[in-house]
């Protein structure tokens, strides 16, 4: 059925912000800050690069898309303590 690996969200920040320097859209001085969970899949949250008035810049589709890759491939194999 389940074969999560339940780990502490200190290990999980530390492997995400490890991983995400592998992903073709990785850009410097991007990390993940927090990480919860939603039935089953893990939402990372960081920097999104935002401009002055709040709104999305190129590098915020980057952010997402580095987001959602450690969404899809962490979710699979571990779940928060």
């Amino acid at each position: 059925m389940d074969n999560k690996h339940s780990i502490d969200k200190s290990s999980l920040l530390e492997l995400a912000n490890k991983l995400m320097k592998e992903h073709d859209d990785y850009l410097a001085g991007m990390s993940v800050s927090d990480v919860t969970e939603k039935s089953g899949v893990l939402v990372f949250k960081g920097e999104y690069f935002l401009d002055d008035q709040g709104l999305p810049t190129p590098k915020t589709t980057a952010v997402f898309n580095v987001y959602k890759a450690l969404a899809q491939s962490l979710s699979r194999q571990y779940t928060l303590e």
